[in-house]
């Protein structure tokens, strides 16, 4: 994967607005989850930045929340001794296209298409991804997709694919818990990287909490491998 894959995580998961404090980017988020609500480096940064990029986030009416990447060690030692916690580690996972569509899902077991219908939006409310999720895959920019899966006779996996610079990233993927295990889900990555094959990428990209143990053995799998990690660091006042 040559393209920065936090670059492709910042266009297919768009933020809703970007305030720069410092060598700081904070991330207007407006519920969206941590993607899109975190402070980032964005340069040459001092310990004075740290403060003006929490106070950027209060303004945003936001708890400060930083995203350390593998070159922010510094940053992450500094958060640190600021009594910042470690929160959700993640994985960053790709693999080239053609390695992923290398067949097509059964007859009616998995689509993508552009809006998402009434029942993916039920099917992410289910997973816990409500309209301010939604509304990050309403402002990123096309190509993009809505998967919808199906097992049993029913509508019982949804996610959403969108392209950058020939890189199509996976988010929001959710399956039923009763209806896991059956297979679903990787039909559906199937069906999203054809999908990203007609729309011109050459690799498909997914996140995944490294604590999600079944979704990174799925992931890896199909043949996605890691190319990148990063954490959050979160103020205390939030993790208190």
């Amino acid at each position: 994967m040559t393209t920065n894959p936090f670059d492709v995580i910042d266009a297919t998961w768009p933020a809703a607005s970007l305030h720069r404090a410092g060598g700081f980017v904070v991330r207007e988020g407006l519920g969206g989850g941590k993607r899109v609500s975190a402070a980032s480096v964005a340069g040459a940064w001092t310990p004075a930045d740290i403060e003006l990029a929490e106070a950027v986030h209060h303004a945003l009416g936001q708890c400060p929340l930083f995203m350390i990447r593998p070159e922010d060690a510094a940053l992450d030692a500094a958060l640190a001794a600021r009594g910042y916690d470690v929160v959700d580690p993640v994985v960053v996972l790709a693999a080239p296209v053609a390695a992923v569509a290398t067949e097509a899902p059964p007859p009616i077991s998995a689509f993508c298409h552009w809006p998402p219908l009434a029942i993916q939006r039920d099917l992410w409310a289910e997973g816990g991804i409500g309209p301010a999720r939604l509304a990050v895959m309403a402002r990123a920019a096309p190509p993009k997709c809505a998967l919808l899966g199906r097992t049993g006779d029913r509508a019982a996996g949804v996610g959403f694919v969108a392209l950058h610079q020939g890189v199509a990233m996976v988010h929001a993927m959710h399956v039923l818990p009763a209806l896991r295990r059956q297979g679903l889900a990787r039909w559906m990555l199937r069906a999203a990287a054809l999908w990203a094959a007609e729309a011109g990428a050459q690799t498909l990209a997914l996140v995944v909490t490294q604590a999600n143990a079944g979704a990174l053995a799925l992931y890896r799998g199909i043949g996605l491998a890691e190319v990148s990690r990063y954490h959050y660091r979160q103020a205390p006042e939030v993790a208190a």
